[in-house]
């Protein structure tokens, strides 16, 4: 069995408190140091909680399986083919009202 970590929450965290800390690439480097299988961000429409900058650090780590979770839209399809993850889901979110 194989072990994949989301770590959106980190920068849900982040955002919340205004700054820096906690740090989504730390986490993902401390994911690595235990051997995940692979590593899960949701990079939503609105960017609420990971920024693409955030996807982008994670992305260039060396030997990381990044799964992107993303909205089916011509923009996150063009960020997915930019940075080609390991894996991409399809996930909906809500539409703007």
């Amino acid at each position: 069995m194989l072990l994949g970590v989301n770590i959106d929450h980190v920068a849900t965290l982040r955002n919340a408190r205004g700054g820096i800390e906690p740090d989504v690439l730390a986490a993902a480097r401390i994911c690595k140091l235990c051997d995940v299988a692979s590593i899960t961000t949701h990079l939503r429409e609105d960017r609420r909680h990971i920024k693409d900058a955030d996807v982008e650090a994670i992305r260039m780590l060396p030997r990381t399986r990044l799964n992107l979770e993303m909205a089916m839209t011509k923009e996150m399809q063009e960020i997915a083919l930019k940075l080609r993850p390991h894996a991409v889901c399809i996930v909906p979110e809500k539409d703007k009202k």
